[in-house]
């Protein structure tokens, strides 16, 4: 059964496309930019925002984050971590950008601030190295990303609708 929730939803794409597959988080938020209408849900591109972030963050009720996620599996396994797990992702660094998440999520934390639902999504990485491309394994997964984002905000109560482009391709 859906969780309805009220507030501010924001979907946050983190990562370095200059880095191989720490970009996919950038490169999901695109595909779910490029796709689909979501009424009501912000979608926002954090890779070099940095502390700038924290605003967006603290007024947001529900948070998703897209990113690479170094969880030990398989490059490109489908990696989900609700916010119990969030410690552990964060402890596990890939890349600068998470130092500033790190440290916006101990601040809305400490301030009491922090989103009530909060989920990271992405995949296992296979390269992060200087390319502007993602692993095959880390490519034929962005649908997977961006799938598994839908599935929550339909949890939280919102509708995505396809845009007429993509629904005949």
């Amino acid at each position: 059964m859906p969780r309805m929730s009220k507030g501010r939803t924001l979907v946050l794409g983190l990562g370095n496309p200059l880095m191989g597959d720490d970009g996919l988080g950038l490169a999901a938020l695109e595909r779910l930019r490029e796709q689909w209408e979501i009424p009501g849900v912000e979608l926002v591109d954090g890779g070099t925002w940095g502390m700038n972030l924290l605003p967006l963050v603290e007024e947001s009720t529900n948070l998703i984050l897209l990113d690479a996620i170094r969880s030990g599996d398989a490059p490109g396994t489908l990696v989900e971590w609700e916010r119990d797990r969030l410690p552990r992702y964060l402890s596990l660094k890939l890349s600068p950008h998470q130092i500033d998440l790190r440290e916006i999520l101990a601040l809305a934390e400490w301030r009491d601030t922090m989103p009530e639902e909060i989920v990271a999504i992405g995949l296992a990485p296979r390269d992060v190295v200087m390319t502007t491309s993602l692993s095959p394994e880390v490519e034929s997964g962005l649908d997977r990303v961006v799938e598994a984002a839908l599935r929550y905000l339909a949890w939280w109560g919102y509708r995505a609708e396809q845009k007429a482009a993509c629904a005949h391709a």
